[in-house]
């Protein structure tokens, strides 16, 4: 781990209760409470100079071996400054799947959250337009759940078919 990364997971240790972090190959995790999450995603763009939100997504541990949470909310952060990078790892377990919306940090998390929305489940309170982005609207399920079924539910019957236009 870089010493600017150590300062910075430091600082996060001193000022938020609970993260702890880990180091694999040079990439440097930290896991925070869920109320704390929009705190800590604040503090690392407005005091740490990550300002940049490489990606966000979510990672289901259904049957995982030792696993607590079901659900891991990974947001993937860099410095374009320092040139650093931190994924910051929020852990959900259900009936509440609900987090604060960080577009207000990061325009760019608006369609982000709402894949992570139409395919997880993963609520973002305060979105602008929290609704389905790949998926229609009727779409009843999050498919990429691990309890989804690989064939479906038998939902391709119940859309419309598109079909490409004649040549």
């Amino acid at each position: 781990m870089s010493s600017a990364l150590s300062k910075v997971v430091e600082a996060l240790r001193g000022r938020f209760s609970e993260v702890s972090d880990s180091n694999f190959r040079g990439q440097v995790r930290v896991v925070v409470r869920r109320s704390q999450c929009f705190d800590v995603l604040s503090y690392l763009k407005g005091e740490c100079g990550f300002d940049m939100l490489v990606d966000l997504t979510c990672v289901d541990y259904l049957g995982f071996r030792e696993a607590k949470d079901r659900f891991g909310l990974v947001y993937l952060l860099a410095s374009t400054r320092e040139g650093s990078r931190l994924t910051v790892r929020v852990m959900l377990n259900e009936p509440d799947l609900t987090v604060p919306s960080v577009v207000p940090l990061w325009e760019g998390a608006n369609w982000m959250e709402r894949e992570v929305w139409d395919m997880f489940g993963i609520r973002f309170e305060g979105h602008p337009d929290l609704r389905r982005i790949l998926l229609p609207e009727e779409f009843a399920a999050h498919p990429l759940r691990k309890d989804y079924p690989l064939q479906g539910r038998g939902e391709r019957h119940n859309f419309q078919m598109l079909t490409r236009g004649e040549a």
